[in-house]
């Protein structure tokens, strides 16, 4: 299962979720992170609080989500948008009709105490991660996927 994370930058929230489905996952799901635009890296402080909880950073770029769409992309089962800008976009169009599902996370980046406002976003996103996770998501269907993402977002 391929799930992608999106959000504007993708240089913090959907990098952090990508790492941590990717440490946190089972064999066989696969996360990937693509924002509607990309900026040049990925942040600094994102990388140094991963790396700090010993997640593996060493691949982690911003791509554009232009990169999923197209019937020749990697097919994509599962599409999480973490923020309202992303959201308001129109979407490429996916290759295998994924479902989809949007968990309205506040960018760190900029905020006042930026490294503790990257640090909660990391442990909130870490919380519905692992509510995702106890879900049997590979034998879901999209409804019940969707389902189950508005239900995270309301209680992690």
């Amino acid at each position: 299962m391929n799930i992608l994370v999106l959000c504007t930058g993708n240089d913090a929230r959907s990098i952090l979720l990508e790492s941590i489905l990717n440490d946190e996952a089972p064999n066989g799901i696969t996360a990937y992170s693509a924002g509607s635009v990309p900026a040049d890296a990925v942040h600094p402080a994102v990388l140094a609080l991963l790396e700090a909880n010993d997640h593996d950073t060493s691949d982690l770029t911003p791509s554009d989500w232009r990169d999923y769409a197209g019937d020749d992309a990697m097919p994509v089962d599962l599409v999480i948008t973490l923020c309202s800008e992303t959201a308001a976009r129109k979407a490429p169009a996916w290759p295998n009709a994924p479902a989809t599902g949007y968990w309205d996370i506040a960018n760190p980046v900029g905020a006042a105490d930026e490294e503790a406002a990257i640090a909660a976003t990391f442990e909130q996103l870490h919380r519905r991660a692992k509510a995702l996770l106890k879900h049997p998501i590979e034998t879901m269907d999209a409804g019940e996927l969707t389902a189950a993402l508005k239900r995270i977002a309301k209680q992690a």
